[in-house]
């Protein structure tokens, strides 16, 4: 497919430069594929939407501070490293910006009082960086990083919490699973309480899900590989949920990727931990998802492609449209989208 297919029209004024005051009280279009029809919710209202014995499946990814600042010399800015995978042995994969100050061999001085020193350069043009010291590289990023937000939020008001979700206890992630943002603890309670079934996947969000899709042709678009868990109590209360006649809700395309790369010709989840390259388009059929929550996404991007795969190309763009036109906020810190 062509990546202009996916384009929509946007005001610069509906990206969301800070995110709601309450987690859930965000609002949620809710768009129903079998009636065709379309409801506006607040994010709370979904408890509402999910049937005791549903299984939720939340990705708890934590972000890394990932976003590193080099120490300037007189008269030169700092350069930009922004972690994209860690190698051990004080070695990491990372974006930098300006790449011209990143040639092989280069060295860069950062806090703590350590030196980065360009390793190899890659073809995607990721610079392998090895810190000199021979400390752990994420040590430095953990220590002196800071969140690595989008670029369309330019904004610095909200604390570095709120890019994370109330369920992330694994690190990895260098961009937040946004779509989880929306829950909150009473929520969370609130769907226990009602019998819905929660589970938890991890997939650590790296240029997989959020780099840009910059061919035309969908086909030549290359995922980069990010790493998954599938847990032996997901894969089983997965089953379990089927089994019952139950449904699976995926909260962000992340948690649909793992899902829909774990399941296998029977329809289990496969357990363990593994790497995913999946880009899923329209023509893709699902197999171990039923409803989708999701936040609005960039256009020509993975992400907004996923979510014409679920309810069909025309169909998303209408409904974005109708977003914009009740002036939904976008993007990571935006409003949301249930899917069913």
């Amino acid at each position: 497919m062509k990546t202009s297919l996916f384009d929509f029209e946007l005001p610069p004024g509906l990206i969301a430069q800070t995110p709601a005051p309450e987690r859930s009280a965000s609002r949620l279009l809710v768009y129903d594929r079998v009636r065709d029809t379309v409801g506006h919710l607040a994010f709370r209202d979904i408890a509402g939407l999910i049937a005791p014995g549903d299984l939720l499946v939340v990705n708890r990814s934590r972000v890394i501070p990932a976003r590193l600042f080099t120490l300037p010399d007189p008269g030169i800015k700092p350069a930009e490293i922004l972690l994209v995978r860690d190698l051990g042995d004080g070695r990491c994969e990372a974006m930098v910006r300006p790449g011209r100050r990143f040639k092989l061999g280069a060295r860069h001085r950062v806090p703590g009082g350590r030196t980065m020193r360009v390793e190899s350069i890659l073809e995607s043009g990721l610079r392998v960086l090895v810190l000199e010291s021979g400390a752990d590289a994420v040590s430095v990023f953990r220590e002196h990083g800071e969140m690595p937000l989008p670029p369309y939020i330019t904004s610095r008001e909200s604390t570095p919490e709120r890019y994370q979700t109330v369920f992330a206890n694994e690190e990895g992630s260098i961009a937040a699973p946004t779509a989880g943002l929306h829950f909150d603890e009473h929520l969370l309670a609130e769907l226990r309480s009602r019998g819905v079934v929660i589970g938890e996947t991890v997939l650590h969000v790296g240029l997989g899900t959020f780099k840009p899709v910059e061919v035309e042709d969908t086909d030549d678009h290359i995922m980069h590989g990010e790493r998954y868990y599938i847990s032996r109590e997901l894969s089983d209360a997965h089953a379990s949920v089927r089994a019952a006649g139950g449904s699976v809700w995926a909260c962000g395309t992340t948690s649909v990727r793992s899902l829909e790369s774990a399941v296998d010709e029977e329809g289990k989840l496969r357990t363990g931990w593994r790497e995913t390259a999946c880009f899923i388009t329209p023509g893709y059929r699902f197999r171990a998802v039923d409803h989708l929550i999701t936040n609005f996404h960039l256009p020509r991007s993975s992400l907004i492609m996923l979510v014409a795969a679920f309810c069909g190309r025309e169909r998303i763009l209408e409904l974005y449209r109708e977003a914009v036109s009740r002036q939904y906020r976008f993007f990571s810190f935006g409003d949301a989208m249930a899917i069913l």
